[in-house]
């Protein structure tokens, strides 16, 4: 059931608040699908000098990092997916899903969210709480990765019933502010954030950004653990390197964590 206030994607109004930059992005807005991800990597928008935004007021199918589902109610959440092309004959660039936090995370203080952090390497939380989630997703053609479709997840204001697992709990922007922005004004937002940072990310790479992000690390000289299948690491959080892999104090020396199939926990 919609909840009374509940307020449907408008691209009119994402246009209105994306101002001179709503010509940079080709939106499409859609009522519900499975998810926006899949949708933007089996059916790849033709290149036409904008960034493909998906968007849709519920998905029944949405997808997390490590094959989680992301759960989806209508109002409940912002979800959508964009595409971003790298240079051509260009490496991919690293701290993709770091800079993409980042951005949201500006977009949210822009807001007045008070306690955003960074949890490395696709969390958004607000004082330990998980706010927002990341999935990127490559895209190759002819033997090399030429794009990245990026898929974000924002709680809007959960419904009772939701039972969300994470590990220090889960929160929404109807708790962080009271009365929550529209989705459509909190996408022309965060869609402002993504397309500068994406494009100083693609002239200057990560190295520009990482203070940025360093400041907002949630687990900043916290003792964490690094789960994986290969077993466990632990250690003290010393923030990320110039190419967004996580730094790790160990008995043993400076360890470094790549994004992979890994999962970051407080010890």
């Amino acid at each position: 059931m919609k909840p009374a206030e509940y307020e449907a994607l408008d691209a009119g109004v994402v246009a209105a608040a994306l101002g001179g930059l709503a010509g940079a992005f080709a939106l499409e807005v859609l009522p519900e699908c499975d998810s926006t991800n899949t949708r933007l990597l089996e059916n790849p928008p033709p290149e036409d000098g904008r960034i493909a935004v998906l968007a849709a007021d519920r998905q029944t199918a949405g997808r997390g990092r490590r094959g989680r589902a992301w759960q989806s109610w209508p109002g409940a959440s912002l979800t959508f997916s964009l595409q971003w092309r790298f240079a051509p004959a260009g490496s991919v660039p690293a701290g993709l899903s770091l800079v993409v936090g980042l951005a949201v995370a500006r977009a949210l203080e822009g807001l007045g969210v008070e306690g955003v952090q960074l949890k490395w390497p696709n969390d958004v939380l607000v004082h330990g709480r998980k706010l927002a989630g990341i999935l990127v997703e490559l895209v190759s053609a002819r033997g090399r990765p030429e794009a990245a479709v990026i898929g974000i997840g924002i709680n809007l204001r959960l419904p009772p019933e939701a039972a969300v697992d994470y590990p220090t709990g889960v929160t929404d922007l109807a708790a962080c502010l009271g009365p929550a922005p529209g989705p459509s004004l909190l996408l022309g937002r965060v869609l402002t954030q993504l397309h500068g940072l994406l494009e100083l990310f693609a002239a200057a790479g990560f190295p520009a950004l990482r203070e940025a992000w360093q400041q907002r690390n949630a687990f900043a000289d916290l003792p964490v653990r690094i789960l994986g299948e290969g077993g466990q690491l632990a250690g003290t959080c010393a923030g990320v390197d110039e190419d967004g892999a996580l730094l790790l104090r160990t008995p043993t020396g400076l360890s470094r964590v790549l994004s992979g199939d890994v999962s970051l926990r407080l010890a």
